[in-house]
């Protein structure tokens, strides 16, 4: 009985930093496209800006 809980236990914490990876795997993904998205925003206000001066 106590090799099945700790083989239990084994299973949960394995679980547990998988957990903790993918979560810190998105929040890197999601701080990543914030900045890509904010960065394409101001080159397309410039590219804009440009485009109506030499107009």
């Amino acid at each position: 009985m106590r090799r099945r809980a700790q083989g239990a236990l084994e299973y949960l914490f394995m679980l547990a930093a998988v957990l903790i990876l993918v979560i810190i795997t998105i929040k890197v993904v999601l701080d990543s496209i914030g900045t890509i998205t904010k960065a394409v925003g101001e080159y397309t206000s410039e590219v804009r800006k440009q485009l109506l001066e030499e107009l």
